[in-house]
């Protein structure tokens, strides 16, 4: 059962929201096997706490200040391994990682992001065309990533 409301930009509970969200990572850890070290944890609950796009060096400075390591490798190995299991995308264009919205979903995301205030919204690509093309030409699609630039209803907004 997929949602295709994104996720980012609207009110909602962010409390629930990242309750869920590490719900769903601690779970599917134990059902593959896997350890979720208190780095990785803590990695992926820095990138929950908000909408926002964090690169691997503003991970790594929050993990300095709480005494969790001070060497690149750490943020890299602690995004990679998140990344890889689901719980966090790369943001190509800003070089960045975003926290899954639907952790617990297999999906093709597509990001819209503010380039107002930095919010990362998460919603379900569409791949008509693209699909479409793909088959037309023999192409099989394995991953689809978009990911779009503007301003979120907020930015929009004017100034009061």
């Amino acid at each position: 059962m997929t949602d295709p409301a994104p996720k980012g930009f609207e009110a909602h509970d962010h409390n629930s929201c990242v309750s869920a969200a590490l719900a769903a990572a601690d779970a599917a850890c134990a059902a593959r096997g896997l350890q979720f070290t208190p780095v990785r944890r803590r990695t992926l609950e820095i990138l929950l706490e908000s909408h926002e796009a964090l690169g691997a060096y503003d991970v790594l400075a929050r993990l300095n200040t709480e005494g969790l390591g001070s060497k690149p490798p750490v943020a890299y190995r602690a995004l990679a391994f998140l990344v890889e299991q689901g719980f966090v995308h790369r943001i190509e264009r800003l070089n960045a990682f975003v926290a899954c919205a639907h952790p617990d979903q297999e999906h093709d995301p597509a990001f819209m992001i503010c380039r107002g205030c930095g919010t990362v919204a998460e919603a379900q690509a569409v791949q008509g065309g693209l699909a479409v093309s793909a088959q037309t030409t023999g192409f099989q699609i394995e991953q689809t990533v978009i990911e779009a630039e503007g301003l979120c209803p907020t930015c929009q907004a004017p100034a009061a």
